[in-house]
């Protein structure tokens, strides 16, 4: 007799013990009359096996897949309140000098979207550009460049706002005048917009397909500062007619990307939680035997027996009854 069997070790008296308790639970279930009496329960040494460590592997992969999408999503998060913030502290800021703000026309830092700038020159209407194929509430339209020409012989770019595509014509209607004379405009920095791959440049010789500001230095007799250019934000003295539709202030929003954050992880917590319970299943399955896993089950089935019977269990109930 093997040792787990032998009545004097601690094991043999536990085995015995089991098959006491199964045999007065169940006497037709003491013990399979297949089963290797020399064989002990499988129990959780299962989970070692190669099967087993390839689940868990691929658990892990799957975490951390999940994991990286999370941070992702993180990071997108953190750059929305970096925006917000520098939305909040930039829109209504104390205007500050052209020159002081860019003292190189090439000058520009991200810090500086959404500042407000001053900056004191005569328009060029000649010069003036049509920014093709945006987009106001559903309505397509035209954006306005003005070169505002200032005392040291340099312009600088102000979109003075929208206007929508004419009736007749790729074109607007009518692009209402900026002030004429000396102009002194509050503008708010925007960087230089790449080129849309695969647009080519309008035909029109006075339009632009993006405020692309090398483009626009193309189309422009006079110096432009190339990094950055004004949304207008209001000029003095006032223009004779009501000008372009200017802009809404960007709202504070974050968008859900704290909840897919949060989602991710939990895919990954939810992942190694299937895992966990198909471990619990296999486990019963092979030690279905065991007269203390037997008696789990018992209870198990006890407690579930006691729970009310929802509708769809009395329902399937009638169902076979009356079949």
């Amino acid at each position: 007799m093997s040792d787990q069997f032998d009545p004097s070790t601690r094991y043999g008296r536990r085995h015995a013990q089991k098959i006491a308790r199964a045999a007065a639970a169940s006497p037709d279930r003491a013990e399979p009359a297949d089963r290797d009496p020399d064989e002990p329960f499988v129990g959780w040494r299962f989970v070692g096996s190669r099967r087993w460590l390839g689940y868990f592997a691929i658990a892990v992969a799957f975490a951390i897949v999940c994991a990286l999408f999370g941070m992702w999503q993180w990071d997108r998060r953190n750059e929305a309140v970096r925006q917000n913030e520098q939305v909040s502290q930039n829109y209504e800021h104390t205007p500050v000098p052209l020159d002081v703000a860019l003292p190189k026309a090439s000058s520009w830092d991200d810090s500086q979207t959404w500042l407000r700038v001053r900056v004191t020159g005569r328009y060029d209407t000649d010069d003036q550009l049509l920014v093709r194929n945006r987009v106001h509430n559903g309505q397509p339209g035209f954006e306005v460049l003005t070169p505002l020409v200032t005392a040291d012989g340099r312009a600088f770019v102000v979109d003075r706002g929208w206007v929508p595509t004419g009736n007749a014509q790729d074109a607007p209607d009518h692009v209402p005048a900026p002030p004429s004379g000396e102009v002194t405009a509050v503008v708010r920095l925007q960087q230089s917009e790449p080129r849309i791959p695969g647009r080519t440049d309008p035909a029109h010789t006075d339009q632009v397909q993006s405020v692309t500001l090398s483009d626009v230095a193309n189309k422009v007799d006079t110096p432009i500062y190339t990094d950055a250019y004004g949304q207008l934000a209001s000029e003095s003295p006032a223009p004779t007619e009501a000008r372009p539709l200017g802009w809404d202030r960007p709202t504070a929003d974050t968008g859900l990307h704290l909840s897919y954050f949060i989602q991710w992880f939990m895919f990954a917590a939810g992942g190694f939680g299937f895992l966990a319970y198909l471990m619990v299943q296999e486990y019963r399955n092979l030690n279905q035997d065991d007269p203390e896993e037997r008696e789990r089950a018992q209870e198990r089935q006890r407690r579930k027996d006691a729970r009310p019977k929802t509708d769809a269990e009395i329902e399937d109930e009638l169902l076979r009854a009356g079949r």
